[in-house]
């Protein structure tokens, strides 16, 4: 008999494995905006439908945002992002985070503009 893994059990099999904790990290920030734009909504207690009426589409295009796309890769526009901030009552704020260089890099020399 089959012994069933919970779903968090599975998740820590799966990160001792070096190539899915790097396209797990590589999905951070992806999931981040995900994330934000459910909190978002949910913060202005709105629903999907109410969201997509204030946003003058169809709920599908809003369940679609907020689960990112589904099985096709989806990259919003930022007027979409715009549209989904007004709609919930929130301000789109885009910002640069500066890294640290990569391991190996020349310290102190600049990339070319």
């Amino acid at each position: 008999m089959a012994v069933m893994k919970t779903h968090d059990e599975m998740v820590r099999a799966w990160m001792q494995d070096p190539a899915f904790v790097r396209e797990y990290d590589s999905l951070a920030q992806e999931f981040a905006l995900f994330d934000e734009l459910l909190r978002a909504r949910k913060e202005a207690g709105l629903t999907q439908a109410e969201v997509a009426e204030r946003m003058a589409t169809q709920p599908s295009v809003v369940a679609r945002l907020e689960a990112g796309g589904g099985r096709r890769k989806h990259s919003p526009s930022l007027a979409t992002l715009q549209k989904y901030a007004e709609a919930v009552g929130c301000r789109l704020e885009i910002k640069m985070v500066r890294t640290p260089p990569p391991q190996g890099a020349a310290a102190g020399v600049q990339p070319r503009a």
